[in-house]
């Protein structure tokens, strides 16, 4: 089973470990991604996202149901989000479950790594002298 979101509005980190959550899981791993305040050295104000809200959305369903495949996980969660985002911020959740801990763990990363490579969401890093598109892909 598996819940895409691509939202303007806050991430909810419970809603996401709510719906992943099974009586048949042994573990459930989340990541949450945050705006952090520095890059490079340089001092990182805020950012904002961009994506080509289709596509991404096809593209996050795909690699979820390859996790699901290729990790026999249960359920899986992808939130993203978009706009400009502070401080602190969450631009993204994965939420992942599973029978055994070591398959959440590898399906949680494999979905952050996988669509930070193939997912048309474009990230622009907003600094006090100018700003900066990054992760332009794919």
């Amino acid at each position: 089973m598996i819940e895409i979101k691509l939202s303007s509005s806050p991430l909810d980190l419970q809603a996401c470990m709510s719906f992943v959550a099974s009586p048949a899981a042994g573990g459930i791993d989340i990541f949450v991604g945050t705006v952090r305040n520095r890059t490079k050295g340089k001092e990182v104000h805020r950012l904002e996202f961009e994506a080509y809200e289709t596509m991404a959305i096809s593209e996050m369903q795909k690699i979820a149901d390859e996790a699901i495949d290729k990790f026999q996980v249960l359920k899986v969660a992808v939130h993203h989000r978009t706009g400009l985002l502070n401080i602190g911020e969450v631009p993204v959740i994965i939420a992942v479950s599973a029978i055994h801990r070591a398959a959440a763990f590898d399906a949680c990363r494999f979905i952050i790594d996988t669509l930070k490579q193939t997912v048309p969401i474009w990230k622009k890093e907003i600094f006090a002298d100018g700003e900066v598109w990054v992760n332009a892909h794919p």
